[in-house]
């Protein structure tokens, strides 16, 4: 049995899936069971319990052979280092107990006597970890490449949201980046390794850069002109606080990041890819990797899965893409319901507002675009790659799923998702638009033109259920009202 903590977060996350596709006994530590039950297989286990509390950790270490600790505070207020000290030997009092016989926990690289807090107390964790007596494996990771990781979110949003940076001295930092991807072979690697003694193994990928050159790389793949001004006044508070204007990072999350990034996180030691037989990727194509998996990630997402019966539960975000989503319900069957959203576009209309659809399409014919004189193959069938108007069909599952890719002049991409699915009194239509800006200028487009679209698919949205209503049923039925999900 493998004892796995922090399997809500970033790393944790993904390290439960490949696990459980190795078909590894798993159970799961977490503080809220009930959100992480539903996200795991059916032969995981998830138990209740905190890292601090030794009763909860009695239990789930009993019959455990390794335990992974991929939990760490990111907080900047009151005493982290002492707790995250306190738990750890907590931890490893309990691995010692119940005679787990390997713990694998992943820290933070980096060298000298000047480490940032939250970075000397990583290390610290894993000294304390070492001295209950249990082996361990320390993996000290340099900054992760992927959608979700602190690091690599904070460049984004720098790169994505100002055209020129005026950049503090820690762009210029050398860090050896790696991808998400290997960090979780190097995990299994030291799950599965019998060949690896207990230590300190430091983990990186390929390439030494610095931040600036991440960030130039980062823009270069998303077809973004970007200007770096270095500047040697910036301090790491004043840096903070422009990351906290700038990024949708949590003020106390950025300062760590930023006490952080002052510290080279260079691989010294090649001991880890030398016996744990993982073969890391080059900075460049770990950013690739990352935009391909939000591509794919996307593509796969039903937002009535994600989104769930309460709006309110909606993240509002899927990497960079901007996501705004509604749903109604309606007494009648999902064939029923998504009649209406197949006919869509062309000679139907869009429903609501179909004098602003025409100005729209007017308006993108005059910049180059298709505007709206394509219409539509077929007023009744649609398939996968027909246009409809400005828009294409991506995907169509009928009576399920209809996704529009837009086609239209745009400082980004945009997609419309009309999705339906049977509930208890009849279906559930949902309708989510998103939109992946392309740099300052996507965003204000998104915002300024935020509130007219807000009227556009409200009311799109009600002028379909309405009309899934009239369909064969010779029964009135009021208007439902519309249940708006999250904007950001």
């Amino acid at each position: 049995m493998v004892l796995l903590t922090g399997a809500s977060g970033y790393v944790g996350g993904r390290l439960l899936l490949e696990l459980e596709k190795r078909g590894e006994r798993i159970r799961c530590l977490a503080r809220r069971p009930e959100l992480l039950a539903p996200r795991v297989g059916s032969s995981t286990e998830v138990v209740g319990g905190d890292v601090s509390d030794p009763s909860s950790l009695r239990s789930a270490m009993a019959g455990v052979h390794t335990a992974f600790y991929l939990v760490h505070a990111m907080d900047a207020h009151g005493d982290f280092a002492r707790r995250d000290r306190e738990a750890a030997a907590c931890f490893g009092s309990a691995a010692r107990e119940a005679a787990v016989r390997r713990i694998v926990y992943l820290g933070g690289l980096g060298r000298g006597a000047d480490l940032s807090e939250h970075l000397a107390s990583r290390q610290e964790v894993g000294r304390v970890l070492a001295e209950s007596g249990v082996p361990i494996i320390e993996l000290r990771a340099s900054v992760i490449i992927g959608s979700g990781s602190l690091s690599f979110e904070m460049v984004r949003a720098l790169v994505e949201r100002l055209p020129v940076m005026v950049t503090p001295r820690w762009v210029s930092t050398r860090t050896q980046p790696i991808a998400v991807e290997d960090v979780i072979a190097y995990l299994v690697a030291a799950l599965e390794s019998a060949e690896a003694e207990a230590g300190v193994f430091e983990i990186g990928g390929a390439d030494v850069v610095s931040y600036q050159e991440i960030m130039r790389e980062y823009a270069r793949q998303r077809g973004l002109r970007r200007w770096l001004i270095p500047v040697p006044v910036l301090t790491p508070r004043l840096s903070s606080r422009w990351l906290r204007l700038i990024t949708p990072l949590h003020a106390a999350v950025g300062r760590a990041l930023i006490d952080g990034v002052r510290n080279e996180t260079v691989v010294a030691d090649d001991r880890a890819v030398r016996t744990l037989d993982v073969r890391p990727i080059g900075f460049s194509e770990a950013i690739a990797r990352a935009l391909r998996n939000e591509d794919r990630a996307f593509a796969e997402t039903r937002w009535c899965d994600a989104i769930g019966d309460r709006p309110s539960e909606a993240t509002g975000r899927l990497g960079t893409r901007i996501v705004d989503s509604r749903s109604i319900e309606i007494p009648r069957s999902p064939e029923e319901a998504f009649a209406p959203i197949r006919r869509i576009g062309g000679r139907t209309g869009w429903y609501h507002g179909d004098a602003l659809w025409r100005i729209r399409g007017t308006l993108d014919l005059l910049v180059g675009g298709p505007g709206l004189r394509r219409g539509r193959r077929d007023p009744d069938a649609l398939r996968r790659g027909d246009a409809l108007d400005f828009w294409r069909v991506e995907a169509f599952e009928p009576p399920h799923l209809l996704r529009l890719v837009a086609e239209m002049r745009l400082p980004g991409r945009a997609w419309l998702q009309f999705e339906v699915e049977p509930t208890a009194t009849g279906a559930r239509i949902r309708q989510t638009a998103i939109f992946d800006p392309r740099g300052l200028f996507g965003l204000l487009y998104w915002y300024a033109l935020f509130p007219l679209h807000r009227v556009i698919f409200t009311g799109m949205l009600r002028a379909i259920a309405a009309a899934a209503l009239r369909g064969p049923s010779s029964v009135k039925f009021p208007e439902p009202p519309v249940s708006n999900g999250a904007r950001l």
